[in-house]
């Protein structure tokens, strides 16, 4: 591959940029990730992927989201990176492990179309229903119907972990004004001293859910395979799902298996975009720290 090129993927409109860390000429600051991402400045993406070796997994993998923070892990990011791997010849298998912040997940192309994958699974681990684990500023076991108070409302909360920290808002009707409003505040309430991811949640039936997400250190987003994750582990939690279950997103939708111990299985679909190679002009930009 190219010095500085990189490959665009999406899952569910969910878009990524990866890179190989063996290719690129430069580090990815805080305010290389935030320009490579701008959309009028950058690239564009909800996000950055970094390959990089491991000691415990196949292949080892960093999440960087738009505003420069780092992810410990993302459901659409690891079928957008597993894809690469088996797209661009890096994985010999189908099936193969990759080693996250938030742990190793295994992955299975489980759909090839043409050549290259097209659906992709990912075991997302057990969630964690422990306040120490999500963590939050609670005396409490179990972070379950917690009422918290973000601008001028009150949201009962259900809390949970997938490798990363999510909390689910069940209601009876979607509007994206209320989680672009709402979002930010829930995102970086005191509560939640390492932020965390928001959802928005309608559920249908026993086996399907419609969901809004605001993800952490993102904002408003399209589509989450953590959150759908986190969101059907929690709704199984409350009697309200059936494994496997369906979430609806405004992207799309993935299917989530549970076990009984609260194992996910997460498949979706995901797609490539574009191959590119990074302007050395862009690259001096961030490189120098000029002004966004």
């Amino acid at each position: 591959m190219h010095t500085n090129s990189f490959a665009k993927l999406h899952g569910l409109g969910n878009d990524y940029i990866v890179f190989d860390e063996e290719t690129i000429r430069f580090s990815l600051t805080e305010n290389a990730i935030r320009r490579i991402c701008d959309v009028h400045y950058g690239v564009g993406s909800d996000g950055i992927l970094l390959k990089t070796a491991s000691g415990q997994a196949d292949f080892g993998l960093r999440i960087f989201n738009p505003d420069g923070s780092e992810a410990e892990k993302s459901g659409n990011g690891l079928r957008i990176f597993s894809k690469y791997l088996y797209d661009y010849g890096f994985a010999g298998a189908r099936e193969f492990t990759v080693e996250t912040k938030g742990g190793v997940a295994r992955a299975n192309i489980f759909e090839i179309k043409n050549g290259k994958a097209s659906y992709v699974a990912v075991d997302m681990g057990q969630a964690v229903f422990k306040a120490s684990d999500i963590p939050v500023t609670l005396d409490k076991d179990e972070v379950v119907d917690v009422t918290l108070t973000a601008l001028d409302r009150e949201f009962k909360v259900n809390c949970v972990s997938v490798g990363n920290p999510h909390c689910m808002i069940l209601t009876d009707t979607l509007d994206i004004a209320t989680v672009k409003k709402y979002g930010a505040a829930i995102e970086n309430h005191p509560m939640f001293p390492n932020r965390i991811n928001v959802q928005f949640v309608k559920p249908v039936h026993k086996r399907e859910a419609e969901m809004l997400i605001w993800e952490r250190g993102a904002g408003y987003t399209l589509a989450s395979g953590s959150s759908a994750s986190a969101v059907a582990t929690m709704l199984y939690k409350l009697c309200l799902a059936a494994s496997p279950v369906t979430i609806k997103m405004p992207g799309g939708e993935l299917v989530i298996d549970i076990s009984e111990d609260y194992g996910i299985l997460m498949t979706g679909e995901v797609r490539h975009i574009a191959d590119g190679v990074l302007g050395d002009e862009l690259i001096a930009d961030f490189v120098l720290g000029l002004p966004e």
